[in-house]
């Protein structure tokens, strides 16, 4: 349905044209910039922005990939689509108390495409498909600014003219090569909010797209128009800003198409001097429009608020210090500072970091703390810029400042504090969208200065120098997340106060087995933030394998007080007491952890094992039971039943508990191993013998097992096949415990064979 909006004062469409051209200001005619045709533009916006992430193709999982991705059950071909929609994009339900509410279920279900077509986790094709939604974004972002700066005009075809093709260009530019979109594009996490950018802005083509120009004037196409809403729901399936375009599109809709001056809108709607329709809302379809929108996003919102429940997301204190302080001053003014510091991300993006939150930026308490003046500058900025934008005379100037700043400002809004508690102090990654702002302001300031200066080919250059210097910051900063230990090590100088910047770093040492630097940066972490309960879980587990088991036992304990419902440290507590030999405590550990997580394999093992340790079979024997039904591929406590159950004579039971186990776990050759034993004490050395030698070939470099392979074969009465593997155990272990005994009684044996042989 097509609806028209008069306009008797409309003149003939070819001379609206001319006329525009002579009166409306060209952004484009005092800047000295390159000068393409759209193709080539769109090229070359492409192939910059795939140079500066091109880097990041072949990075690992990194950081919060991990739990999005590799430890999601959401991307697994067993897990239903249909739970897609009910679970967050972490994959926990969302009714969970635990549930982070984050709703992205677009955004999981490219990641489980992007896993079936893998065949399993490998990143470099998350990473190519980041690569490509940026290089895609940065594209439409020519048209998208070539309406933002240069306005929606026509030719007499109904072919969208670009106003400002050199300005667009370079603003494109600009959004393709800044530095602070590196999390999200080289981050694969970061998926959600390209995803979102990518419909956010189809949504504004599309709103675009429902206005035509005739010779009466505008006509508008309410199919569009609800094409566009589609879209911005879509966008929030992705991530939640998107959701903020329909704002934007009004924005958008109230000062292009319908030209109010809100000042002047202001003045009428206070004094009542002039009804709605000379305001200009209902005789240009305005409100009409703006109805659609509004019903539209109540629409989605009712409807992701009757998904994901009522219970707002349970954050902690160290995620969003600010947001938990008791004084509503204190609130405000961080709040305010956080704003400065994103700010200043946008401006001067050097300083990156993939995590702002324990202390990296400590609270600002009083008026005399010299950041103050970040706060300030902010404010000043917006206030001068808000100022020009409503009661500038020049109509042009006052549509681009007003549009540069919502969207600056808009996108932004549900990651400022305001209408909810958020999960971050700073997130790169949510300056996505509102960098869109930045652009479009940054390029308007380049012209007024272009107008301004006498030498506008060194102003160019100089522009042309900030492209290049963020090109290569986001070279450097992609090659940065393509490990973890080159991520995390390169927060160490922007945030030395991040406690989780130094927990990462030792994490990331311990898995590579180097220990005695991850304590140095566990200990740091726990000194910067006595409550990490985290890096005092880790901390003593190292403590622990180290055999220094009273700290270890002092900082568990302390963990526990702190987070008394921290499983894995009260289970991590009951081995240290395990190893203490205080089995009544640790017998109690283990059952305070099973109470606070239910599903705990790992814990019943460890139980089993205590049980084992006290002679208390029967015990053991169930707790190992419950790790291989929470866990069937626990290779560990199938193991330990299958030798306790041996070592107690029970061989008939081990032997089918062994086959269970192979059953489900069939390439696992230490369970081939402990089958195999059984079999050889059963008398069924054939199949032993068979057992035996595939454990060898999995692991050919195990001393036991070529060990109790000779000793099937001694059994057996095949000496020579016993002495050969004989001495292949004891040259990959001259002090395996008993084989040496063996083999000399061996010898002895076949000597005296030869003797009597001879």
């Amino acid at each position: 349905q097509i609806f028209n909006q008069h306009n008797a004062e409309a003149p003939n469409l070819e001379q609206a044209f001319h006329r525009m051209a002579q009166m409306e200001p060209n952004l484009d005619h005092d800047v000295s910039w390159l000068l393409l045709p759209s193709y080539w533009a769109k090229m070359v916006v492409a192939l910059i922005s795939f140079l500066c992430f091109a880097n990041s193709y072949d990075g690992d999982f990194v950081f919060d990939d991990s739990e999005a991705i590799i430890n999601n059950k959401d991307l697994r071909a067993e897990t239903p689509l249909g739970d897609l929609w009910y679970h967050d994009f972490w994959g926990s339900k969302l009714s969970s108390n635990t549930s982070h509410k984050s709703y992205r279920p677009l955004t999981v279900l490219t990641f489980r495409i992007n896993y079936l077509f893998a065949g399993g986790f490998y990143p470099v094709g998350f990473h190519v498909i980041n690569i490509i939604l940026h290089c895609t974004i940065s594209v439409l972002m020519v048209d998208v600014f070539s309406i933002l700066l240069g306005g929606l005009q026509f030719s007499n075809k109904g072919r969208r003219l670009n106003l400002a093709p050199k300005s667009s260009l370079l603003a494109a530019l600009l959004f393709a090569v800044h530095p602070v979109h590196t999390e999200c594009v080289a981050g694969i996490v970061g998926r959600a909010d390209l995803l979102c950018a990518l419909f956010f802005l189809l949504s504004f083509l599309g709103y675009c797209k429902a206005f035509r120009e005739n010779k009466e004037g505008y006509t508008f196409s309410v199919f569009w128009v609800l094409v566009s809403v589609i879209l911005g729901a879509i966008a929030m399936l992705c991530k939640e800003q998107g959701i903020t375009i329909l704002g934007l599109n009004a924005v958008f809709d109230a000062l292009v198409i319908s030209k109010i001056n809100i000042l002047e809108l202001v003045r009428k709607l206070l004094y009542k001097d002039k009804p709605l329709e000379s305001a200009g809302l209902l005789r240009k379809g305005l409100l009409f429009r703006i109805t659609l929108l509004m019903c539209g996003g109540a629409s989605i919102l009712y409807i992701r608020w009757r998904i994901m429940g009522t219970g707002p997301p349970a954050f902690t204190e160290v995620d969003n210090p600010a947001s938990f302080a008791d004084s509503l001053f204190v609130r405000a003014i961080n709040y305010n500072y956080y704003y400065s510091l994103n700010a200043w991300l946008l401006l001067c993006p050097w300083w990156l970091c993939f995590d702002w939150s324990m202390g990296c930026i400590p609270l600002i308490k009083s008026v005399s703390d010299w950041r103050i003046i970040a706060l300030a500058a902010l404010w000043f900025c917006l206030i001068g810029l808000i100022c020009q934008a409503l009661c500038s005379e020049d109509s042009h100037k006052r549509r681009i400042l007003t549009l540069g700043l919502g969207f600056l400002i808009i996108p932004f809004l549900p990651a400022s504090n305001l209408f909810f508690r958020v999960g971050f102090v700073i997130a790169e990654r949510v300056i996505y969208l509102p960098s869109i702002g930045y652009c479009i302001l940054f390029t308007y300031g380049f012209s007024l200065l272009s107008k301004q200066a006498k030498k506008k080919k060194i102003l160019a250059v100089a522009v042309l120098g900030i492209l290049l210097i963020n090109a290569t910051r986001c070279a450097l900063r992609s090659s940065q997340w393509r490990s973890e230990e080159q991520l995390f090590r390169s927060a160490l100088s922007v945030c030395p106060l991040n406690a989780k910047v130094h927990y990462n770093v030792g994490k990331n040492l311990a898995d590579k087995g180097n220990q005695s630097a991850a304590i140095k940066y566990y200990r740091e972490a726990v000194r910067l933030n006595p409550k990490y309960v985290h890096a005092m879980n880790n901390l003593g587990n190292i403590l622990k394998e180290r055999n220094e088991l009273h700290e270890a036992e002092e900082l568990l304990s302390l963990a526990v007080q702190i987070q008394p419902d921290f499983a894995a440290a009260w289970m991590n507590l009951g081995i240290v007491q395990n190893s203490l030999r205080r089995f009544e405590e640790a017998e109690q550990s283990y059952w305070t952890a099973i109470k606070h997580r239910k599903k705990y394999p790992d814990c019943y093992y460890n139980l089993g094992r205590l049980y084992a340790d006290l002679n208390r079979h029967i015990d053991a024997l169930n707790a190992w039971r419950n790790a291989t039904v929470l866990k069937p591929e626990h290779s560990l406590a199938w193991n330990n039943m299958i030798i306790l159950l041996d070592n107690t004579g029970n061989l008939a039971q081990a032997e089918a508990v062994g086959r269970e186990a192979l059953e489900l776990i069939p390439n696992d050759h230490s369970l081939m191993f402990s089958l195999a034993n059984v079999l050889g004490k059963s008398q069924k050395y054939k199949e032993s013998e068979a057992l035996f030698l595939k454990a060898i070939k999995a692991n050919p470099n195990a001393a036991s097992y070529h060990g109790n392979l000779a000793v099937l074969y001694h059994r057996w009465g095949n000496l020579d096949l016993a002495k050969k593997h004989y001495e292949v155990s004891l040259k990959l272990d001259p002090m395996a415990p008993g084989t040496k005994e063996n083999y000399n009684l061996l010898r002895r044996k076949l000597e005296q064979l030869q003797k009597k042989g001879g």
